[in-house]
């Protein structure tokens, strides 16, 4: 038996999970017509575990975006530090609701190199709903915005 063997053991595992979820009703979006935006922020701890997040290697989101409204918006997802600093921002442009079927799936966002260090500072994830100009939206109107979204983190442990 060689036991030397343990000095050259390593795993990679996979873990995928959800990483943000909202569905607003567009009576919540109430505007005037114009541009208007909509934030959320929400705690985002999952670097406060030196284990994973020395072992992180990769990390890739995916998006999908339903609208039924008929606005077109702006979605701006902000990676934010425990300054509130933005260190990144993912902006999604989604077409306003035609009476057909309205769920885009965005490009994966990899997260490698320099643009995982950023990531790995991140405390807080914000949400911006920017209201694209059109009919004002008001308590009595209908449809809804949703955002699913999932994270793949790739890990490698020796």
């Amino acid at each position: 038996m060689n036991f030397d063997q343990v000095n050259d053991f390593k795993i990679e595992p996979v873990f995928v999970a959800n990483l943000a979820y909202f569905d607003i009703p567009a009576n919540r979006l109430i505007d005037d017509g114009g541009t208007n935006v909509y934030p959320d922020v929400r705690d985002f701890d999952v670097f406060k575990d030196k284990f994973f997040t020395e072992r992180l290697k990769k990390a890739e989101f995916d998006f999908e975006v339903e609208n039924n409204i008929n606005r077109a918006f702006v979605l701006n997802m902000l990676l934010l530090n425990d300054q509130n600093e933005v260190l990144q921002t993912i902006s999604f442009t989604v077409p306003s609701y035609k009476g057909t079927p309205n769920i885009i799936k965005y490009p994966t966002e990899v997260f490698e190199n320099a643009r995982l260090d950023l990531l790995k500072q991140t405390q807080k994830i914000g949400f911006v709903v920017v209201i694209a100009s059109g009919p004002p939206l008001n308590s009595q109107s209908e449809g809804n915005l949703k955002l699913r979204s999932s994270a793949t983190a790739y890990l490698v442990i020796e």
